[in-house]
């Protein structure tokens, strides 16, 4: 949680560019900053893992440094809240997703002017902005209340492209996906670059009503004379009048509105605007078009009239590089909606979710943020996900499976598939994440179990508990867990083996009683 700073803002900058010193000296004198100067990335690290934590960071990546940037991941994991600003030279700018993914603040592009660096050094000292800030992303998109498209990924970067294009023409668009996957957004953002993106964009929920209640909801009807003759109720295709109308589930409107929709189609196509309504159509399913035209329940006139133009919104498990950006952007929406102090996830839990399969696609995503803003990583609330509530694809063998290289007690075998819940699923690579600290602080003390039980800061009685709980043999080579956040150090080790795992049952780690990690 950011706090007000009462006392002097102290900044560290890690740069030895002229060109970064200078503009930033300039602003901190007026504003009394104080400015410390780091020779290397690493030697910022070393700063503030001693406890001399500063109120920002300022990163200047040096030209052709692939490796600096990694330093982000250390930062966020031994002072998650410290704001860090990302500096990087304008042939360096594709790094910026790379930069906001591993947690930057903000990312500025040299050469820029002080008046930028300035109001990017405010809102990262600023205690409103600072928690409710949203992730600097150039590739997220505001496109409705609450609702946004994030294009961080090959896959959205396409969609985004084909939706731009869609946006200079004023066809009818058919957008296909899996439930949760984000066809309103997607429909709302083709209607933002349209020309009509300044007029009503209203939505008709075709599964909700009946056939009576959306004709009336779609076209309007004439009040009887006891509520007023002549007035006549507005429509959606009245209200949405060179606007866009998007209907959901296109496949459960009733078969005569559908012949309705076909015969305004029809009239625009033939250019017959006398007879139709100016509104563009976009129509959402998430069911199997061949079986929705062979059971009766969208007519295939509509199908054709509608699909010259497709867009697929591809499943939340094959945007696998945008899950942190989204996590982090819809903590910060949520955090604001709700009034409270938006939490920052733990290294393990975005590994976790990224490796997750997210059957309920961004709806899920929504609900797991909302329960982990409100309750943290202590109870995360999700239940067994069973096999067939999962959608059947091949990408499911890639992000389905959580990596284990060993088979041990806490920790589930390599070959075992994740039909299991997120919150195991963050478990097993605590669980992992603790076995290797144990075993790679045993390997340093050379075995001396006393040694390393006051190195990770436990009673000598818990060390043995876990060395029997996992299995550990001197035999093994251990390695740094692989996911954000390493664990190369024995001060970090102790960290990942102090804050490892809250014991929920017998498949999970296990706190020794009476001992505290």
């Amino acid at each position: 949680m950011t706090e007000y700073i009462t006392e002097t803002a102290r900044l560290l900058v890690v740069s030895q560019e002229s060109a970064v010193l200078r503009p930033v000296w300039t602003v901190a004198e007026p504003n009394s900053w104080h400015v410390e100067v780091a020779a290397s990335a690493w030697d910022a690290v070393e700063r503030v893992q001693s406890g001399s934590v500063p109120h920002l960071l300022v990163l200047d990546l040096p030209r052709g440094d692939g490796n600096s940037l990694h330093i982000l991941r250390w930062v966020r994991r031994i002072h998650p809240d410290l704001p860090v600003i990302v500096i990087c030279s304008e042939e360096d700018a594709g790094r910026k997703k790379e930069a906001t993914q591993l947690g930057a603040d903000e990312v500025l592009i040299r050469p820029f002017d002080e008046a930028r660096l300035e109001c990017a050094i405010q809102r990262c000292l600023s205690p409103s902005e600072g928690v409710e800030a949203e992730i600097a992303s150039e590739d997220i998109e505001q496109v409705g209340p609450e609702m946004f498209v994030v294009s961080a990924g090959p896959l959205m970067q396409k969609l985004r492209a084909q939706a731009e294009l869609l946006g200079e023409a004023d066809v009818p668009v058919l957008i296909i996906g899996e439930p949760g996957s984000g066809k309103e957004p997607v429909a709302r953002l083709i209607h933002k670059l349209s020309v009509r993106g300044g007029f009503q964009f209203l939505k008709v929920k075709c599964a909700d009503m009946p056939a009576d209640l959306l004709e009336t909801e779609l076209f309007g009807r004439e009040k009887t004379a006891s509520q007023g003759i002549g007035h006549i109720t507005a429509g959606k295709f009245e209200r949405a009048d060179k606007g866009t109308i998007f209907f959901d589930e296109i496949t459960e409107l009733p078969l005569a509105l559908q012949a309705r929709l076909v015969q305004l189609l029809q009239n625009k196509a033939a250019g017959n605007l006398e007879s139709s309504s100016n509104v563009r159509i976009l129509a959402g399913t998430s069911a199997n078009i061949d079986r929705a035209i062979a059971e009766k329940k969208l007519r295939a006139d509509l199908y054709y009239r509608l699909s010259a133009f497709t867009v697929q919104v591809p499943a939340l498990r094959n945007r696998k590089s945008e899950i942190t950006v989204l996590l982090r952007h819809e903590m910060h929406q949520l955090a604001r909606h709700y009034g409270l102090p938006a939490r920052d996830f733990a290294p393990a839990t975005l590994h976790a979710c990224q490796q997750y399969a997210w059957p309920g696609n961004l709806k899920e995503l929504q609900s797991f943020v909302k329960r982990y803003l409100v309750v943290g990583n202590t109870d995360l609330g999700f239940e067994d996900i069973s096999p067939d509530q999962r959608p059947q694809s091949d990408a499911d063998d890639a992000f389905a499976t959580v990596p284990r290289t060993t088979q041990h007690r806490g920790i589930q075998n390599a070959q075992t598939p994740a039909k299991q819940s997120l919150r195991s699923l963050i478990n097993n690579i605590k669980c992992e994440a603790e076995r290797n600290a144990i075993g790679s602080a045993l390997r340093k003390t050379g075995w001396n179990r006393k040694a390393e039980a006051r190195l990770l800061q436990v009673s000598y009685r818990t060390l043995l508990y876990k060395i029997d709980q996992y299995q550990i043999t001197a035999s093994e080579s251990f390695l740094s867990p692989s996911f954000p956040g390493t664990i190369e150090s024995a001060e970090s080790a102790a960290e990942a083996f102090g804050n490892a795992g809250e014991s929920k049952n017998g498949n999970e780690c296990k706190e020794f009683p009476g001992s505290k990690l």
